[in-house]
């Protein structure tokens, strides 16, 4: 059986749509739709139920595609034994990380992995929003903080500890907080994936569990740059995970502040789609970006 058609049958299965199948594997549509069909013919079953708007596997699709995404495993582990384990990592990675976390700790050190494996090539996603791992293509993702997807497979690499901070200016118009009650008359910049979401307020840990007290907010941010250069800006005090502070800190731009009441750690994980399908390449790049970003973690 051709490989080829069982891949662009896997792909175009996986993200239920022709025309992001053949973005994401660099063929034409029409290359991608004759491909299906082919593998229908040769198999005498229908696969998929395609309409103008929406493709959906049929129930032998469904059987099919896991079958194939076995034979496809299989067939590049089998590959992969007669190659030399690290020199012969070739294609493409599609990755998304954390702005901050890319921008301070893995790209100033990725050279190293790509001059290690010169025949890999990695598209980099360093958007700050929730990137839907299946149907974008990502091959793996950095996520901070809880995991909601459970279809996803993660693995736990640590946790990054909060700082309190605000800038100097704004300590100077404000005062320093001292207790949990002078957060009253302060104000704090509110991060949120969208627009139009409230302030939950200021996460501290009253010694028995994790409580949020209510908190004017001066600005909303959809950024985690934003959320700092409005910190900078001295428009309020942020709980920022403490690795992407320490130069502000160090610098005196930002001053710590209510130490003894941090935020909650956020756990840090690498996610992926499927344990079976895992390339040596994504395996890699995977154990590569775990050690880069250890000292990032608690």
């Amino acid at each position: 059986m051709d490989f080829e058609l069982l891949r662009i049958y896997a792909k175009v299965a996986t993200l239920a749509s022709f025309v992001r199948a053949a973005e994401q594997l660099n063929l034409p549509k029409a290359r991608v739709s004759t491909a299906v069909q082919q593998l229908e013919a040769q198999l005498g079953t229908r696969l998929l139920h395609r309409t103008t708007r929406t493709v959906r596997m049929t129930p032998d699709g469904e059987q099919f595609l896991e079958r194939c995404q076995q034979l496809l495993s299989e067939a590049d582990e089998l590959q992969a034994m007669f190659q030399q384990a690290q020199s012969s990592l070739r294609g493409r990675l599609r990755v998304d990380l954390p702005n901050a976390i890319a921008r301070q700790a893995v790209i100033p050190r990725l050279p190293e992995f790509l001059a290690a494996h010169p025949l890999v090539e990695i598209e980099l996603s360093t958007s700050d929003r929730r990137v839907d791992l299946v149907h974008e293509g990502f091959d793996c993702v950095l996520r901070i903080g809880q995991l909601q997807d459970s279809a996803l497979i993660a693995r736990r690499l640590g946790q990054m500890a909060l700082a309190n901070v605000a800038s100097p200016a704004y300590l100077a118009r404000f005062g320093t907080p001292k207790t949990l009650e002078d957060l009253d008359h302060h104000r704090l910049v509110h991060y949120a994936q969208t627009l139009g979401t409230a302030s939950p307020g200021w996460e501290h840990h009253d010694g028995d569990r994790w409580r949020l007290r209510p908190m004017q907010a001066a600005i909303t941010v959809t950024s985690t740059d934003a959320y700092e250069a409005a910190c900078l800006a001295g428009l309020g005090l942020i709980q920022a995970p403490r690795p992407g502070m320490r130069a502000a800190l160090a610098e005196g731009r930002l001053v710590e502040v209510l130490t003894e009441f941090p935020g909650e750690p956020m756990p840090v994980s690498l996610v992926y789609a499927n344990r079976r399908n895992l390339s040596k390449r994504s395996q890699a790049f995977m154990d590569w970006l775990a050690e880069v970003i250890l000292p990032w973690l608690g």
